[in-house]
This record gives C-alpha cells, sequence and structure tokens, in this order.
C-alpha cells in the first residue's frame, strides 16, 4: 500500500498549536469553575464539583432517563467541556455506562479523561478483524498508558469464514453488508450483554452531515439508549492540542496521511486539500459505517 507523506504531519501541526494558544486557557479544556452548574444525576439537580472521587458517588442503581430529562441534560451541558460532560454521565449511569471507541485521535482523548474520570467505564472495540496492525498495537499502548484494557468485541465469523461463506471480500462490492455484520451486529450483541443505559462516542459535529445534526446529550433510537457526544463540539485544532498538550498516545497513520482510520481495505491515505474522511470508502458515496447515521426522524437515530 502506497502511504503518502502529509505536507505536514498531524503531530507536528499539533505542535504550532499548543505553541500558539501558550498561556492561554483552551476552551477545550475548560475546568468545570469555568462554566456555571451542569445538570446533575437523576432529576436535574446541580453536580458536586470535584475531580474522579466526585464522579463515582451517583445512584446506585442507575435509572433510566425520560425524554423530558434528556433535552434539559442536553441544553444544560451543550456548552460544557468535555470533562463535564463525562463527569455528569458517570455520576449518572456509571456502572451502567459504555464507550466504543475505534482508537481513533478523538477516542484516545476521551480515553485519557475516562482514565482520570473513572477508568473501569466499559470500554469496546469493535474488532472487524480488517483494522489496521498500528490500531491494533495502540490498544495495547492504551493499557500501558492509562491501565484500561479496550474489550475486543468479535463478529461469530473469522474473516476466512465469512470470505468463504460470501465468495471472497464484500467490503469491495456490499461494504454496507459488511460493515452491518461486522461492526453494527456485534455492537449489538455487546450492548444486550452489558444493558448499558449510555454509550459514549468521540464523534465531532464538523466531520459529516450526519453527525452535525447529533446533540451532547440524545436518544440514540438505533440502539434504543442514551448516546453522550462530549466532543461534539471540539474541532480537529482543539483534539491535536489536547494530545500534544498532555502526550496522548495515537496511531501512528494520523502520520502518515490518514486523518480518519477505519478498516484497511476501506481506508486510504487522503491528498492535500481533501476531506479528511476523503480517505474513507474512497470512491462511494458511503462515509458512515452505520454506527451514527440517522435512521429515524429528528436526529433520533444518530
Amino acid at each position: 500500500m502506497t502511504r503518502l507523506p502529509f505536507a505536514t504531519t498531524a503531530q507536528s501541526a499539533a505542535a504550532r498549536v499548543t505553541s500558539e494558544t501558550a498561556g492561554q486557557v483552551s476552551s477545550a479544556e475548560r475546568t468545570p469553575d469555568s462554566l456555571g452548574t451542569p445538570v446533575g444525576p437523576a432529576t436535574g439537580c446541580a453536580l458536586k464539583e470535584g475531580g474522579a472521587s466526585d464522579a463515582s458517588a451517583g445512584p446506585s442503581v442507575p435509572s433510566p432517563m425520560t425524554p423530558e430529562e434528556i433535552a434539559e441534560a442536553c441544553q444544560q451541558l451543550d456548552q460544557a467541556s468535555p470533562q463535564e460532560i463525562l463527569r455528569w454521565a458517570v455520576r449518572r449511569f456509571h456502572p451502567r455506562l459504555l464507550m466504543a471507541t475505534a482508537f481513533g485521535a478523538e477516542g484516545c482523548c476521551v480515553l485519557h479523561m475516562l482514565a482520570e474520570i473513572e477508568p473501569s467505564v466499559i470500554c469496546i472495540n469493535l474488532e472487524t478483524g480488517y483494522q489496521f496492525p498500528e490500531t491494533l498495537e495502540l490498544r495495547e499502548r492504551i493499557l500501558q498508558r492509562y491501565g484500561i484494557a479496550v474489550e475486543y468485541i468479535y463478529p461469530e465469523q473469522s474473516v476466512a469464514e465469512y470470505e468463504a461463506e460470501h465468495g471472497g471480500p464484500l467490503y469491495t462490492i456490499r461494504p454496507d453488508q459488511c460493515c452491518h455484520d461486522r461492526k453494527i451486529l456485534p455492537l449489538r450483541r455487546a450492548l444486550a450483554r452489558y444493558a448499558p443505559l449510555a454509550w459514549i462516542s468521540a464523534i465531532r459535529k464538523d466531520q459529516t452531515d450526519v453527525r452535525s445534526k447529533a446533540q451532547v446529550v440524545q436518544w440514540d433510537a438505533k440502539f434504543q439508549l442514551v448516546k453522550v457526544n462530549p466532543l461534539l463540539h471540539w474541532t480537529k485544532r482543539d483534539v491535536w492540542n489536547f494530545i500534544v498538550r498532555h502526550d496522548v498516545p495515537y496511531n501512528p497513520l494520523h502520520d502518515r496521511g490518514y486523518p480518519s482510520i477505519g478498516c484497511w481495505p476501506c481506508t486510504r491515505p487522503v491528498q492535500p486539500g481533501e476531506d479528511d474522511r476523503a480517505g474513507r470508502w474512497a470512491g462511494k458515496v458511503k462515509k458512515e459505517c452505520g454506527l451514527h447515521v440517522i435512521e429515524h426522524t429528528d436526529g433520533s437515530g444518530i
């Protein structure tokens, strides 16, 4: 596979951001004191301020949220920092809280935050069998750095079994089916096993048209649980500024022209001037694996 170098690597670009913002308080890293009082655990009461020790103090048996509570939480947390949003989610849902990560740059930022707030949150990765070796190696670096063992969730069939059944790879001719079988269905099984009330994603609003319709806290009709998007209002600059400032482990493919990384057969480096997701399913209209698409009106299935 030909790997085209970036004109500027992700890390060096982020280093410039850090130098430009030295001495300033980034909106991406506002402290809990900087924003007023976010919504609280069960009924919209005020959160206690504090760090990881406070984050675990919540109801012993988390309860589902009503639509009114979701709307109130979204309104009160919309301008909160990612750390504040995660603290709220931990207070409100832990231990019935789950994070799904593909080890993208954004996901690594959230893992760093969870390591400080509540490292026992269940974290999973949908191991399709087609992930880059660099992605799998990053899982081990995350474990060594934070002590967070991200659990691999596997499809029912190995790659060899799956391709034998279909007469070869499906990703070239039916990529939606491949994503459904090797990502959506395994996630559904994991959700059935863990029965979370909410899951955390690391999507950003500016990544795709679909994601631009998401909310910080929302009902996910596709998977029938609350979805929490703490990085929704972050930009790419915010992400890499945070990674450099905190020395967060990240996928080295980001420095080789891959701003967005999925399965290796469906991901290529982007050319200068291309959109960050141009390398995903290149040449196809498809730009989402299906985890974050809208299936219901009013954004209820994002």
